[in-house]
């Protein structure tokens, strides 16, 4: 693990050192909050013990609660059915909708954004001033809790929906821009540049092949190695790419950074994660910006050649997206319209004047990336978010992997509140660039309520707590609306990159070590360092991450039994703690067949593609078809039975590459021969034509529709009802044909 020391001068004035701590610090912001904890912690204990001021003035409380305004009330109708009009109106108006205009754009998206502000509006205002249950103590205290854990939840909603508003698509003004870069009418000097720590060689070969066929002459690529390992200066000796490194890693990435920023002198500079390949058209599709002064950052979305681990593990892999697509499809073009894009560390290119104008990378945070960009705007630069998939990278491959990269970001992210770069206080941003960054701050508190309402109908069966004071014909009236809205209209307004269900259960996998993050980051900010996700992984076992699920496991069991008890006691359909535990039950169960990784035999991706392909023999020429292709291996198929030789050379026609291979596996289906063969002693021409027709094609990044609430439904339950042993059995059956190139 890397640590933050302090580092040598550079041409760069470095004014964000954090000062060495020799004993904990209450910053301001952990003040702050413990503060407020403490005052609603105070209150709360003096009314529990019968603290008679505090109880009077709830009490003056209640009959507000029980008379409410009269527009607050259900309004009187001959027919209780005819409360859910309102409901019906909206469910079909959107639906019809969704359907007429299926990708929002800047008219239509303001319209349901605007419907939702109304109707979330209107339901703060029947929870506020109607549902609270100040009556005694006990449900007091848990009414107002879950009141403001309500508001924590909502807010960031709040603000995303006033956000879009103003949201941006940037491919029209990439268009325009993009024709002097292909005239060479524009032609700034390019350095572009992978920092790398502990990253596999072979993961670094193939983005270094990448970035050097990226379609642009006036560039040179630069390999930063914060470990001076030997094997890698070979390697980018034999691939014919700049080799920095500095003598110490103070600072880590950022520091890295810097340091080769001090080195070189390319106008604009270009910055891709070890694992991050570009396609060819990346500076085609955003050097053109920079032809605009003001602009000193180009932001492109995160996309990943491989499966996330939630979705592998649940054998959702064709139908789940990964969890960054929401970020990238919805919240950076509506941060973009706030002037708020946030830098995600990889994939962008930035005006290297504009760099040196604020001192370099920010070395006081994990996240290096994102308060670089905020100082940028700071500086009065403007920072621009493209939404095109222009690079892929691998994406955690495992889930402890997959969830230490979240607390990572969200340790950095929350250090915001604790140095100079914080964009609630930095001078130079605006108020609707600060709104911008105050939801991606609050983002991170949303995994506390998300416990909160896992323990909420526990509490409410087990001790008999009523945490409201309402009726059915008042929630049918007040917040059906609003849900059932909210619910249909929530993949549309990302882009169908997830639905509101699947997203549940990924925070819910995640929620209580970002809950204990988020307490840890406010308490001690700056108590963890730098620490690299780990990629190119392989393993031939199945694992059970045990320390993640055991709360998970603890709250099923609790949930069970009130499940069991409400359908005891009252089995009713209107009881809200039966459906509101059927829920969680039924997401948990999801949640915990999540955490078992599923086995992973090469540390190389392998993508379904059909190309034609040729298998030369010592017989003559056969015609066969790709079924699937990695830089290790191809998978073939001819249409007639017959046996290959040991040793055979594969040539892929069309891109003209051919390879000697070694023939691991076949089997017969139909009249049809399946071929498996690995390569061998590929040439490095034939790897760099291979690495290009892999992964540098412009736009084979394709974007997957998320399923809809029914099928995300249908889904949920089909994984609660699928016992254990039947995914370990179909994962078996998969994996096994794979078993022969292990041995061989």
């Amino acid at each position: 693990m890397q640590t933050f020391k302090t580092r040598p001068k550079t041409k760069f004035n470095f004014s964000f050192i954090p000062k060495p701590q020799t004993r904990p610090v209450l910053h301001l912001a952990t003040m702050i909050l413990l503060s407020l904890v403490g005052l609603f912690s105070g209150i709360a204990v003096s009314w529990l013990l019968g603290n008679h001021h505090v109880t009077e003035v709830f009490a003056s409380l209640q009959p507000l609660q029980d008379n409410p305004p009269a527009w607050l009330q259900v309004p009187e109708v001959s027919n209780k059915y005819f409360l859910l009009v309102p409901t019906l109106v909206l469910f079909l108006f959107v639906q019809i909708f969704t359907k007429v205009f299926p990708k929002p754009v800047c008219w239509s998206r303001r319209l349901v954004a605007g419907i939702l502000v109304c109707l979330l509006i209107r339901y703060l205002l029947w929870r506020s001033l109607s549902t609270l249950n100040l009556s005694n103590s006990v449900d007091g205290v848990f009414s107002i809790l879950l009141m403001g854990m309500e508001l924590v939840a909502i807010s960031g909603g709040m603000i995303q929906l006033l956000l879009m508003f103003t949201a941006k698509d940037r491919k029209q003004e990439a268009n325009r821009y993009s024709k002097s870069v292909v005239n060479e009418v524009y032609n700034p000097s390019v350095d572009v540049m992978i920092p790398t720590y502990n990253e596999p060689a072979f993961i670094l070969k193939r983005t270094i092949i990448g970035c050097q066929k990226i379609d642009y002459a006036n560039k040179k690529v630069y390999l930063l190695d914060d470990t001076k390992r030997p094997e890698i200066k070979n390697l980018a000796e034999e691939l014919g790419c700049e080799y920095l490194t500095r003598k110490d890693s103070a600072h880590a990435k950022a520091g890295n950074l810097n340091a080769a920023l001090s080195r070189t002198d390319g106008e604009l500079v270009v910055f891709f994660d070890a694992d991050f390949v570009p396609t060819r058209n990346f500076l085609e599709r955003t050097v053109g910006f920079f032809q605009k002064e003001k602009i000193a950052l180009v932001q492109t979305p995160q996309s990943f050649y491989n499966h996330d681990p939630i979705a592998r593990n649940l054998g959702l892999e064709d139908i789940l997206t990964s969890e960054e697509e929401v970020f990238y499809r919805q919240m950076q073009p509506i941060k973009d319209g706030a002037g708020s894009v946030v830098c995600a560390g990889t994939s962008f290119i930035a005006r290297r004047e504009a760099l040196e104008t604020i001192g370099g990378f920010v070395t006081e945070s994990l996240s290096e990336d994102y308060f670089t960009g905020i100082r940028l705007a700071a500086f009065g630069y403007e920072l621009v978010y493209l939404d095109e998939k222009l690079s892929a990278g691998l994406a955690a491959e495992n889930i402890s992997s997959h969830i230490e990269q979240r607390l990572r970001w969200g340790r950095g992210t929350l250090q915001a509140f604790f140095i100079d770069s914080n964009p609630l206080t930095i001078s130079g941003l605006n108020l609707w660039q600060r709104l911008g960054h105050f939801e991606g701050l609050l983002h991170w508190f949303n995994s506390i309520p998300r416990i909160f309402f896992l323990l909420l109908p526990i509490f409410s069966v087990f001790f008999g707590i009523q945490p409201f004071s309402s009726n059915v014909r008042e929630a049918v009236y007040f917040f059906v609306p609003y849900y059932i809205t909210q619910l249909t209209v929530f993949a549309w307004l990302n882009m169908r990159s997830r639905s509101a269900l699947l997203s549940d259960l990924y925070s819910l996998v995640q929620c209580f070590p970002i809950a204990l993050t988020v307490i840890k980051a406010m308490m001690r900010p700056f108590s963890k360092g730098f620490k690299v996700t780990p990629k190119g992984l392989a393993s031939d076992r199945y694992y059970y991450n045990w320390g993640l699920a055991l709360p998970l496991i603890g709250l099923l069991t609790l949930s069970l039994a009130t499940l069991i008890i409400c359908l005891i006691n009252d089995g009713s359909p209107m009881n809200i703690s039966l459906w509101w535990g059927t829920y969680n039950v039924l997401t948990l169960s999801g949640a915990l067949l999540v955490l078992l990784d599923s086995p992973k035999l090469s540390m190389y991706q392998w993508f379904k593609t059909q190309r034609d392909a040729e298998v030369i023999t010592d017989e003559g020429v056969i015609q066969a078809k790709t079924t699937r292709i990695s830089e290790e291996g191809m998978e073939i198929e001819i249409n007639k039975k017959m046996l290959l030789s040991r040793n055979v050379t594969l040539k892929l026609v069309n891109e003209n590459i051919q390879l000697n291979s070694v023939v691991t596996k076949t089997r017969f289906q139909d009249n049809k021969t399946l071929v498996k063969v690995k390569f061998t002693d590929i040439p490095l021409e034939c790897h760099r034509q291979l690495v290009e027709t892999l992964y540098c094609q412009p736009g084979q990044w394709q974007r997957k529709q998320s399923p809809g609430e029914l099928h995300s439904l249908f889904i949920l339950l089909k994984l609660f009802v699928r016992p254990l042993n039947f995914i370990l059995k179909k994962q078996l059956r998969l994996t096994k044909p794979h078993l022969s190139l292990k041995k061989l």
